[in-house]
């Protein structure tokens, strides 16, 4: 099998939280979805497991973080420029809030944010593959 990654996320309210993925462009996989609980599915490798409270809540004791705090950034990366534009107006079309960090242009890499309707962050970003690929060569060196 190859390697994968699950992202765990608690949700006050699964279907508003699936609505915003889906509209993302993630995709539900019911095989590993019910009431309380949404596997969508961004490529083969990576998954957002979209948990209501109550099923987070019976894997860990730690609290959940309220909104407003940081708990982590899942960062994507997209094709272009105008990829990253959309995935943000979408978010904010339904239920994010665009631009939660300031905008960042370096050139060859462009990068935004965006909060999900339960204050999760997401960083869709754009970098130029062939000034990735001349700094790791670099760095090799």
């Amino acid at each position: 099998m190859s390697r994968m990654i699950f992202v765990n996320l608690p949700v006050a309210d699964l279907p508003r939280a699936m609505r915003f993925y889906t509209a993302l462009g993630f995709a539900n996989n019911p095989q590993f979805s019910d009431e309380t609980a949404a596997c969508m599915v961004w490529s083969d490798a990576i998954h957002v497991m979209l948990l209501t409270h109550a099923k987070w809540q019976g894997f860990t004791t730690r609290p959940i973080c309220p909104p407003g705090s940081s708990e982590v950034s899942l960062a994507l990366v997209l094709d272009d420029r105008a990829e990253v534009d959309q995935l943000v107006e979408t978010a904010a079309a339904y239920g994010g809030t665009a631009d939660v960090n300031p905008p960042e242009d370096h050139g060859f890499m462009y990068q935004r944010s965006i909060l999900d309707p339960d204050g999760h962050v997401w960083e869709p970003f754009w970098m130029d593959a062939a000034f990735a690929e001349g700094e790791a060569k670099e760095d090799a060196q």
